[in-house]
């Protein structure tokens, strides 16, 4: 692989944040499948006062877990392909524009719920999607 792209800026912005998002949602979503039962229960008990029924929880735990598989696939597949290298719609801007709205699904999950901490943690990991989006 040519390693000029090493001295792009642009370029290396747009692996660190490729990379920065499969690592985290690979990760959060292998937790996901692995303690299926250990993160229903956190879950059922965070949501236990929003507009979320309980019956909703593990539809919708199986929902962010798709999601943020596709994510962290798409962008760990963008990574070894070397989509980075260049600007333009490829398989790791699709991965982080992912990764973007599953962070919009858990924003939206952490106000519901009322924690307000966590929504702003959240929100940090958004401003990196959305500064990833501008670099691809």
């Amino acid at each position: 692989m040519d390693l000029s792209f090493l001295a792009r800026p642009d370029a290396m912005g747009r692996f660190l944040v490729t990379a920065f998002f499969a690592i985290v949602f690979l990760q959060s979503a292998i937790d996901k499948l692995i303690d299926y039962e250990g993160n229903l229960s956190y879950f059922r008990d965070h949501f236990k006062g929003s507009p979320f029924p309980p019956a909703a929880v593990p539809l919708l735990l199986g929902a962010l877990a798709a999601m943020e598989l596709t994510a962290g696939a798409l962008c760990a597949v963008g990574l070894v392909r070397g989509d980075f290298i260049e600007r333009g719609m490829s398989v790791a801007a699709g991965g982080v524009i992912t990764a973007g709205i599953a962070l919009l699904c858990l924003l939206l999950g952490q106000r519901l719920a009322k924690d307000y901490a966590g929504a702003a943690v959240v929100a940090a990991y958004f401003a990196v999607a959305v500064v990833g989006a501008i670099l691809f």
